[in-house]
């Protein structure tokens, strides 16, 4: 089984205080002779210099990490810690310590090809293991897998908020099978370049078509808007992500064309994508610069609607989009998370004449029990207009 790439680490000063997932980290507190009440995640602990024989380790918690010896672990049971284990037989981190980055999910690419990257390697393990329904060992692993994503969303997202309001994050939804370069993608490129720029977190859900284009523009936000439309060009040259290979090195050329600027933060260097392996077929959307990728997809949705304080966008899209209209409208109408921002349909054709999910919408957040909710519901072609709402 080969072993998963290392993944991007949140910062320490973001992590929570009683949390080490990093190696800095851990050696600040080692330096002290305790880790006593403390969770170490996902860490290899298997080096010579990382000696715990004289750490005081009463009630500390290590999660995922690797042990240069079985005796070493079961010693540091015998000395109070609590020892969940790494499950040596899956692809992926039992407890990740941050999140992806588009380098981990694209690891081994460059050798083997499509099918020889992380993102391929854990979807083709997620499907032999029985997908959405597997046995109690694959279940465990993935859940402990995906509480590794929510603790490092947690810290990304509660840094955040220390400086910008919690309007400020904005979800993208819509059509996965969108083509590169048609009319929508490009609109939803532009949508996200100008959020970022507008000091925006753009967050999507981290497939293709419009999902892709969003944190592409979000990634190019510090270039001119003409490297914009030169780099979506060059993506339409494999517009059908069905074409997995090649539609991956084209995006992954477009990265290595294109780097983003030094000394941005990671809002403007291509926001938040929440992906999921249920979706695996769909090849991985390499803009976003943090990736939260679930095997669950329902905690997936909850959390990007959740998340999404700043306004939703509904770009054209189908089951999936329509889905998550009106979940998202659940939330608006029991505030279950707090005040929503407002909800913006892109494409008037679409939204009005092939799909009119904003009338029902209108209809349904009219008699919300605090009272008519219809106006947060915008329908129109202009970017400019979405923009305007989301900003003011």
């Amino acid at each position: 089984m080969s072993t998963p790439p290392p993944l991007s680490v949140i910062e320490p000063a973001d992590s929570s205080p009683d949390e080490i997932e990093s190696l800095a980290e851990l050696a600040q507190h080692l330096a002290t002779g305790s880790l006593a009440g403390m969770v170490v995640q996902g860490l290899c602990l298997d080096a010579e210099a990382l000696d715990l024989s004289e750490i005081d380790l009463t009630d500390t918690l290590f999660v995922g990490c690797a042990f240069s010896s079985a005796e070493v672990e079961a010693d540091v049971v015998r000395r109070g810690a609590h020892v969940v284990p790494r499950f040596a037989t899956v692809p992926y981190p039992t407890e990740p310590s941050g999140l992806y980055t588009p380098e981990d999910l694209a690891d081994g690419f460059a050798t083997g090809g499509f099918d020889g990257m992380y993102d391929t390697r854990v979807y083709e393990h997620f499907t032999s293991t029985g997908g959405a329904q597997p046995d109690v060992r694959e279940s465990l692993a993935q859940r402990l897998h995906d509480h590794g994503i929510d603790d490092g969303l947690v810290d990304l997202i509660t840094g955040w908020l220390t400086e910008h309001p919690v309007t400020s994050i904005v979800g993208v939804m819509g059509g996965h099978a969108q083509p590169r370069g048609s009319v929508v993608y490009r609109l939803a490129a532009t949508l996200g370049w100008r959020l970022a720029r507008a000091g925006k977190l753009v967050l999507t859900g981290g497939g293709p078509g419009v999902m892709e284009a969003v944190n592409l523009g979000a990634y190019l936000s510090s270039q001119p808007a003409e490297a914009l439309t030169e780099a979506i060009d060059l993506l339409a040259t494999v517009p059908d992500f069905h074409d997995h290979g090649p539609y991956t090195a084209v995006a992954l050329q477009v990265r290595e064309e294109y780097p983003p600027g030094a000394g941005l933060d990671w809002a403007r260097r291509g926001g938040l994508s929440i992906p999921t392996w249920l979706y695996g077929h769909e090849p991985a959307n390499l803009f976003a610069a943090e990736i939260a990728k679930y095997f669950s997809n329902p905690i997936r949705e909850d959390t990007i609607l959740r998340l999404s304080r700043g306004g939703l966008v509904f770009a054209a899209g189908r089951a999936g989009t329509v889905q998550e209209v009106f979940q998202a409208a659940t939330k608006a109408f029991y505030v279950t998370d707090g005040a929503s921002g407002p909800f913006i349909f892109l494409g008037r054709q679409f939204w009005g004449g092939d799909l009119p999910a904003p009338r029902l919408l209108r209809t349904l957040l009219a008699a919300t029990p605090g009272g008519d909710r219809s106006g947060l519901v915008h329908v129109t072609d202009s970017v400019d207009e979405a923009l305007a709402l989301l900003t003011s």
